[in-house]
C-alpha cells in the first residue's frame, strides 16, 4: 500500500497516461481506431441515428422513381442522340469553294480593321466522319472547320456526333464533340491508384463510397426529381443517405463518426432553411442558362426554384463531410492526449483547429465558385458594369447565395460539431471512470490537473474501500 501510494503521489500524470493508454492502445499513437465508448452512451447516440436512418430508408422506398421517365429526343440544344465516329480523311480546301468565307466586319471605333477578317482566299480544312456506331454505322459526312475555329481535326481521331432523324439526310449528322474516354479513363485510373496506395484499406473504402454516392446520384436523385418530386425532399433524402454510406463506410461504425453525422444533419437543416429564405426573398428564379431552360421547357412540371435549393444541398454536402469528420476526429485525439481535459477545454482547444479549417474552407468555395463562372464575369468587366449592378444581377446572385449560404453552413458546422463531440467524449469517459474508481480522478469531466486531485483523495479513498 505503501509504495502504490507513493507512486501516486510522485508520478500522477505517468499513472493518467498509463490510465487512458489501456483503454485507447491503439489510438494512442494517432494510428488506430477511435477507444470505445461505453454501452450506455452507444444506445444514447443509436437512439437518435437509427429512426434518422430509418426516415431515409423509406424515404428512399417511397421516392424511388424506378427510372427516368420515356422521353423523345427533341433535337434541341443537349437533348440529341449521339453517336460515336471517327474521323477518316481531313484535306485543305479554299474557304470559297466550300461557301466558308467569313462575311467582312465593320472597323472598330478606333479604325482599326477588327481580328480575324474575311476568310476570302484562305484556307479551310474538310474532314470526313464516319459514324461507327447505331443504325447508320458506316455513313460518312463532311464537316468544314474555318481557320479560326478553336478545334481542328486528325486523320483517325474520335469524335462524338450529334444525329437530327428529322433533318434532310445529309446533314443530320453534325459534330458535338471530341471522344474523351480514353484520357478521361487514365486519369479516373490514376486518381483511384494514388487513393489506394496512399490511403491503403481505407482509400479502397473512400472509393466504393465513392461509386456508391454516384449510384444514388444517377438512379434515385435525377430520376426521382424527373419524375415530378418535389427537388428539395429528393436532395434531403438522397443526400442523407449518401452522407450514411460514405462517413460509415470510410470511417467505420463508430461513436466518432456518428457524431460527425449529427453535425453534418444539423448542418444541412442550416443551409436548406437559409438557401429557402433567401432564394425565396431574393426572387431568384434558378432559370438563369440554356441548360436550366432546356430543361425546364422540357420538364414544365419541375420545381426550377426547388432545382436551385437542391443543388446548394448537394454541392455543399462533400466539404461538410470533411469538415465535421476532421472536428471530430480532433477533439477525440485531444481527449486521449489529455484524458484530464473537460469539455471545454477540449471545445476551446478543438476551435482553435476549426478555425484555421473554416478560413481554408471559405476561401475554397468562393474561389471554385468564382472560377466557374468566370467567363460570365469577364463579360461583365468588358461592359464595364458597377459591382452593385453584377452582384444583384440574377444569374451572380444566384451563385452568390449558393456560395454564402453554403459557406454559411460550413462556418456553423465547426462549432456545433465540436460541442457536441466535446459533451459526447467527456461524457463517456466519466461513464467510465464512475465504473473505475483509481481512473476517475485522472480521466474525469474537470479541468483541474490530475495529479492534485490524486495526491490529495488517492490514499484516504482506499482505506475507506478497505
Amino acid at each position: 500500500m505503501t509504495l502504490h501510494e507513493s507512486h501516486s503521489h510522485t508520478a500522477p500524470h505517468s499513472h493518467s497516461h498509463s490510465h487512458s493508454h489501456s483503454h485507447g492502445h491503439g489510438h494512442g499513437h494517432g494510428h488506430g481506431p477511435a477507444a470505445p465508448v461505453s454501452r450506455h452512451l452507444r444506445k444514447v447516440i443509436a437512439a437518435v441515428l437509427i429512426p434518422f436512418a430509418a426516415a431515409v430508408a423509406v424515404g428512399l422506398v417511397v421516392l424511388w422513381p424506378g427510372g427516368a421517365p420515356p422521353h423523345k429526343p427533341s433535337g434541341v440544344g443537349f437533348d440529341q442522340p449521339t453517336e460515336k465516329a471517327q474521323v477518316t480523311k481531313v484535306v485543305e480546301v479554299n474557304c470559297a469553294d466550300v461557301h466558308a468565307e467569313q462575311q467582312p466586319q465593320p472597323p472598330s471605333p478606333t479604325g482599326q480593321q477588327p481580328p480575324g477578317g474575311a476568310a476570302k482566299g484562305r484556307s479551310c480544312e474538310q474532314a470526313t466522319i464516319k459514324v461507327t456506331t447505331g443504325e447508320n454505322a458506316g455513313r460518312t459526312f463532311q464537316t468544314v472547320v474555318t481557320p479560326d475555329a478553336l478545334r481542328h481535326y486528325t486523320t483517325g481521331q474520335d469524335v462524338v456526333v450529334a444525329y437530327s432523324p428529322k433533318a434532310p439526310k445529309e446533314l443530320q449528322y453534325s459534330v458535338s464533340d471530341v471522344d474523351r474516354s480514353l484520357p478521361m479513363g487514365i486519369l479516373a485510373a490514376i486518381f483511384a491508384l494514388a487513393v489506394v496506395i496512399v490511403g491503403r484499406l481505407r482509400g479502397v473504402l473512400a472509393l466504393v463510397a465513392l461509386a456508391a454516392s454516384f449510384v444514388v446520384l444517377t438512379l434515385f436523385i435525377l430520376p426521382a426529381i424527373l419524375q415530378g418530386s418535389d427537388p428539395l425532399v429528393v436532395a434531403v433524402v438522397g443526400g442523407s443517405a449518401i452522407m450514411l454510406i460514405a462517413l460509415y463506410m470510410c470511417h467505420g461504425l463508430t461513436a466518432r463518426t456518428s457524431v460527425a453525422v449529427l453535425g453534418t444533419l444539423a448542418s444541412l437543416v442550416l443551409i436548406a432553411l437559409l438557401g429557402s429564405v433567401f432564394i425565396n426573398w431574393a426572387l431568384l428564379t434558378g432559370n438563369t442558362d440554356d441548360t436550366t431552360g432546356l430543361v425546364h421547357g422540357l420538364y414544365p412540371d419541375i420545381e426550377i426554384r426547388g432545382l436551385l435549393l437542391a443543388g446548394i444541398i448537394i454541392g455543399s454536402l462533400g466539404v461538410l463531410d470533411d469538415v465535421t469528420v476532421t472536428q471530430t476526429a480532433a477533439v477525440w485525439e485531444l481527449k486521449e492526449a489529455d484524458p484530464s481535459a473537460g469539455w471545454r477545454k477540449l471545445y476551446s482547444a478543438a476551435m482553435r483547429i476549426g478555425r484555421d479549417h473554416i478560413a481554408s474552407v471559405v476561401n475554397t468555395l468562393v474561389l471554385a465558385y468564382a472560377g466557374a463562372a468566370l467567363p460570365l464575369l469577364l463579360l461583365f468587366s468588358i461592359a464595364q458594369s458597377s459591382v452593385g449592378t453584377v452582384a444583384t444581377s440574377e444569374v451572380v446572385a444566384e451563385e452568390i447565395v449558393r456560395t454564402l449560404v453554403g459557406s454559411i453552413g460550413l462556418v456553423a458546422s465547426v462549432p456545433l460539431t465540436t460541442l457536441l463531440a466535446a459533451l459526447v467524449v467527456s461524457a463517456d469517459r466519466r461513464s467510465e471512470g464512475a465504473r473505475e474508481p483509481r481512473g476517475s480522478d485522472a480521466a474525469g469531466g474537470g479541468g483541474a490537473p490530475a495529479g492534485g486531485r490524486a495526491a490529495r483523495r488517492g490514499g484516504h479513498g482506499r482505506r475507506r474501500k478497505r
